[in-house]
């Protein structure tokens, strides 16, 4: 090899990669950029949803999904439509937050006017705005990513946010998303109130083998380079079930195999780089080495033994 992949991964070097393939901008960003957003027909219906969801003034929203499955981009999308509608919005990225952390950053996000150290003149201040905006026929949004690390007080004082409302609909419109994890804490039984009020839900799961495909070629597309030879046909197949269909870690697969090539002076990737860009990122999948060594010894385990 020419040259070290660890030696590749500061920015100028990514962009001799990206000359080097005739790319413009690097196709497997782990970044939530909203401009390489792969609309497969579930992306499509989510964001199509969550959009509505606001639009209709339904309340409560939860996009859920794994880890990697795009959640994150999608809200990034549902946070350029706002924007572009001009429509106030809270976003809460960092969900491991007690209930007084919950409204400074509310007041922070939507710039109210108060003493955001009080939950009582956050209050005040969030239910003019919202009577406001009601009056102008507008309304606001609250964004929560990782919603399943949410403490439960804070769960409900979010359940009691969804109590301000007029006869034309709620006036702020609540998206939780987070991991599977959310739906089961949404299950608890002291969360049924809550549960209730859930008017949409929306789900991602990992992508089938052809989905996986036009989205690699989709994200080289986006790069600039239309028609490629980068991964061959036999190599996308591999690609998908050593990801199993997560975009994240197609991503880091693809980039990592890119680097790899661009390393060796190829332009193209082989199954020979796939194996050794999956040892590199400890990489498990059905059928792996690993994964078969995991099932022979849990079979083994349930074998009973005769002592005689």
């Amino acid at each position: 090899m020419l040259v070290s992949i660890s030696s590749l991964r500061d920015a100028s070097a990514r962009y001799m990669y990206n000359a080097f393939f005739g790319f413009t901008a690097s196709p497997f960003s782990l970044s939530p950029d909203p401009s390489f957003l792969y609309r497969s027909q579930q992306h499509e219906e989510a964001l199509a949803n969550l959009i509505y969801g606001v639009q209709a003034r339904k309340g409560f929203m939860v996009l859920c999904g794994e880890v990697g499955t795009g959640k994150t981009t999608m809200l990034e999308c549902l946070r350029d439509y706002l924007d572009a509608q001009y429509i106030d919005f809270a976003f809460l990225f960092n969900s491991r937050i007690d209930s007084k952390q919950f409204f400074e950053m509310i007041a922070y996000d939507l710039d109210l006017r108060c003493e955001r150290s009080s939950k009582t003149e956050v209050l005040f201040a969030l239910n003019q705005l919202l009577m406001q905006q009601a009056q102008e026929k507008r309304t606001v949004v609250l964004i929560v990513d990782e919603a399943h690390n949410l403490e439960w007080e804070v769960l409900e004082e979010i359940r009691l946010l969804g109590n301000l409302e007029t006869r034309n609909g709620k006036l702020l419109q609540v998206v939780l998303a987070g991991q599977p994890e959310l739906d089961r804490k949404l299950e608890a039984p002291n969360m049924r109130q809550l549960k209730q009020r859930i008017v949409l839900r929306c789900n991602l799961d990992p992508f089938t083998a052809r989905d996986t495909t036009d989205y690699i070629q989709f994200r080289l597309a986006c790069a600039g380079v239309e028609k490629h030879t980068v991964f061959p046909e036999n190599l996308l197949a591999e690609i998908h079930l050593r990801s199993r269909g997560i975009p994240r870690l197609i991503n880091a697969i693809c980039d990592n195999l890119l680097l790899t090539a661009f390393a060796m002076e190829r332009k193209s990737c082989d199954l020979e780089m796939l194996d050794e860009v999956s040892r590199d990122m400890r990489l498990e999948w059905p059928g792996s080495r690993h994964m078969r060594r995991a099932l022979v010894e849990d079979t083994f385990e349930q074998i009973p033994f005769k002592v005689s």
